[in-house]
């Protein structure tokens, strides 16, 4: 049951947020992905970030309706300044031929020679959320490879966002487990986590995604990781096109401080 929830910005760690976006506040058609410039502020600090934004096609911007949203975070090969790279692979690339696509997608780009930042990461989903339809007991991070490693850092610093994380192809800090702040103990242990490794991958090795799982049961998660024997680096295209991945994602929600 989609639920009715108060949205707003909210200020993370003490930083100070501001916000607007650059393109035409009209409402972007529904059914296909175009691309969105978002800048802001994080303290004095200015931040800028090309996205892809897909709304499914019975989205409405003044309808009833509450949307899960999907936050994919691409590898290091799709950075640039050509946003259109994001859709390569994973989620932007599907909805291309998927009108009806049940969720938001949103599909942001690191900038070429950059790694990803959670506090911009964090700026840009709570200025998506304030101007879309989201559902946010359902908001749901995902990512391979450079993307996979940010799936953990941002998924393990703000457990408690989050409905459920899918990281393909990456690794982590297992000390943000093992030794998590007080508050967020709880949203650890109960926080569904998926993870995707090839066996034979030769980039990212799979003892990565198997480390930060077993940290995950250390604790009491019930964390689950899916290994393909034979597969290399490229575990995505196998995760991202199977259909239970998504109803995983769906049988997730999250009560937080901005669902009410």
């Amino acid at each position: 049951m989609q639920r009715r929830s108060a949205l707003a910005l909210v200020a993370v760690g003490g930083l100070l947020l501001a916000s607007s976006r650059v393109l035409s506040q009209e409402p972007m058609a529904s059914g296909n992905e175009r691309p969105q410039t978002f800048n802001g502020r994080i303290s004095r600090q200015k931040v800028g970030v090309r996205y892809l934004l897909f709304l499914p096609r019975d989205y409405r911007a003044r309808g009833p309706r509450r949307w899960p949203l999907i936050f994919f975070l691409h590898g290091a090969g799709e950075r640039g300044t050509n946003v259109w790279w994001v859709a390569k692979h994973g989620p932007p690339k599907i909805v291309k031929d998927k009108p009806d696509f049940p969720f938001i997608v949103v599909s942001p780009q690191c900038p070429e020679g950059q790694t990803w930042s959670n506090d911009t990461l964090w700026t840009l989903l709570d200025d998506v959320v304030s101007r879309y339809r989201v559902d946010v007991s359902r908001i749901y991070l995902t990512g391979l490879s450079m993307g996979g490693y940010a799936t953990w850092s941002l998924g393990l610093e703000h457990p408690e966002r989050f409905a459920a994380i899918a990281p393909i192809c990456g690794g982590g800090d297992t000390l943000k487990v093992l030794l998590p702040d007080a508050d967020k103990v709880r949203a650890l242990k109960t926080l569904p986590v998926w993870a995707f490794h090839g066996g034979k991958d030769p980039v990212v090795n799979p003892a990565e995604s198997k480390r930060m799982v077993e940290a995950l049961h250390q604790i009491g998660n019930e964390a689950k990781l899916t290994v393909y024997p034979e597969a290399q680096h490229d575990s995505w295209t196998e995760t991202y096109n199977h259909p239970a991945l998504y109803d995983w994602f769906l049988e997730h929600q999250r009560q937080s401080a901005h669902a009410k």
